[in-house]
């Protein structure tokens, strides 16, 4: 269950040990390599840069990768609740929306889903920012970890 209500402001999700702590690690320990590299040249010092190098992109393509799988999945569901909560004529105009647009829709509720989605084709708006900025009653993520 949401600690406190979803917003435009809040819907971000950060995860303090991994952005503020296992990050800036990894990146301080390529830096670290990076200077023994020059001070002390030789295969243990490239070694060790090369593999923190690998460490830090290991953990960003993880989280890349997840967050590729989640947004699939999300377009799946937003799919289907369109065609449950769509009018006819907006049913058949499901496939024109993009990724980035259905990502940005999961966010609006039941009720302002059918205009929401009717405004963002007729517009053609496209990012998810300001699809997100045009909610007024948001369906929190409550299934976060």
């Amino acid at each position: 269950m949401a600690s406190r209500p979803q917003t435009f402001e809040t819907h971000r999700k950060f995860v303090p040990l991994y952005h503020y702590l296992t990050l800036p690690i990894l990146i301080g320990n390529v830096l670290v390599a990076a200077y023994y590299v020059v001070r002390a040249p030789g295969l243990p010092s490239v070694w060790a840069l090369l593999m923190g190098v690998a460490l830090f992109l290991g953990a960003l393509f993880a989280r890349v990768f997840s967050l590729a799988a989640q947004d699939r999945v999300i377009r799946l569901e937003e799919r289907l609740r369109l065609q449950q909560l769509l009018p006819e004529p907006l049913r058949a105009r499901i496939p024109e929306f993009t990724r980035d647009q259905l990502i940005a829709l999961r966010f609006a509720s039941d009720a302002e889903l059918p205009t929401l989605a009717a405004t963002v084709l007729q517009g053609n708006i496209q990012k998810r920012d300001d699809i997100t900025k045009m909610i007024t009653s948001w369906r929190a993520d409550d299934h976060q970890l």
